[in-house]
């Protein structure tokens, strides 16, 4: 039901949770899915609403997490007919399903709103947090003495230098600017977390001379050769705001950035591992929930999950093939 599909979102949204929403825009029988059927992808796998079974389920959820990872849309389309005239950006599956019909579903990533932690409370700092926030950032103000004051527009500030688990986030971006006050430890303490986007503001021989005292506290050389220092994109800035817009620019850059395929196939196996009621179908490669699975094998003591009944019956006829696949 509609009601129940605009609950689920908005349940999501309000937890902060990226998903992605899926909607049937076009298919030809006798394929179950029909236009204007939706359905909800969460981050773990699991998928509310109904957009169509065997294949078509387990593809979706498939560029659903695709979609959340890249944070971008699609168009796909199922269908067993090879021959089919290509359409501009959509993404061809081979129908595997013995019933056949051919589905077109749009896939649109609903993420969270990036979070910026400003570690330090120069006037760097202070210009970040007001133009993050017009920028509808989540904004979090952390260092020894900070105060609302100077963060006026800030959600969160806290005297400390030290950043709680509870406060990371899919989206997170860490900008050191402490300019002189509490530098090493500043940084150290963003570093130990694995939030990929760290700056740091300063010039390049400070940052080498802090680099040297992290290295001593066992921070790994790969870690360091990730940090953005000198912070932000090389666009002449000088004054504090004109610094703020360089860094947020770069944030922009990270945010939006085209990844490489074997980036999207990497993120993409990460996110099918940590949903743990997934598992790849070793025929087609699709994702499939094993709690629904309708067709399951077992061969040589292990457990073989299908999305639909062609997979199994290509297993079925070669099973020692596919089982080193899985």
């Amino acid at each position: 039901m509609f009601s129940e599909f605009l609950h689920n979102a908005q349940s999501q949204f309000d937890a902060q949770e990226a998903f992605a929403m899926a909607m049937v825009v076009r298919r030809k029988v006798p394929s179950s899915g029909k236009p204007g059927d939706k359905a909800l992808i969460k981050s773990n796998g699991q998928i509310l609403g109904w957009i169509g079974g065997g294949c078509t389920r387990g593809i979706i959820i498939k560029e659903g997490l695709a979609a959340i990872q890249e944070g971008k849309p699609r168009l796909v389309r199922i269908s067993p007919d090879a021959n089919l005239a290509p359409i501009s950006g959509a993404i061809d599956y081979k129908m595997t399903c013995q019933s056949g019909g051919t589905v077109e579903v749009y896939i649109e990533p609903v993420l969270p709103q990036p979070q910026l932690i400003i570690m330090g409370k120069s006037h760097i700092g202070m210009a970040l947090a007001k133009l993050a926030k017009a920028m509808d950032y989540e904004v979090t103000a952390l260092g020894k003495g900070v105060d609302p004051v100077m963060f006026p527009t800030a959600d969160r500030v806290e005297d400390t230098t030290n950043i709680a688990e509870k406060l990371l986030k899919p989206y997170t971006y860490i900008v050191v600017c402490t300019q002189g006050e509490a530098d090493e430890i500043s940084l150290e303490n963003a570093l130990r977390t694995p939030v990929p986007y760290v700056a740091f503001v300063a010039s390049r021989r400070k940052a080498n001379g802090v680099f040297n005292y992290l290295r001593q506290a066992e921070i790994p050389i790969e870690r360091l050769q990730q940090v953005k220092t000198p912070a932000g994109l090389d666009i002449g800035a000088k004054t504090p705001e004109e610094v703020a817009v360089s860094i947020l620019a770069q944030i922009i850059q990270e945010l939006r950035s085209e990844k490489s395929e074997e980036e999207k196939q990497d993120l993409l196996q990460k996110a099918t591992a940590e949903a743990g009621d997934l598992y790849i179908n070793p025929v087609c490669g699709v994702p499939v929930q094993k709690s629904t699975a309708k067709h399951v094998i077992d061969y040589e003591g292990e457990s073989y999950y299908f999305c639909c009944d062609g997979c199994k019956v290509s297993f079925e006829k070669e099973p020692a093939k596919y089982a080193v696949k899985a």
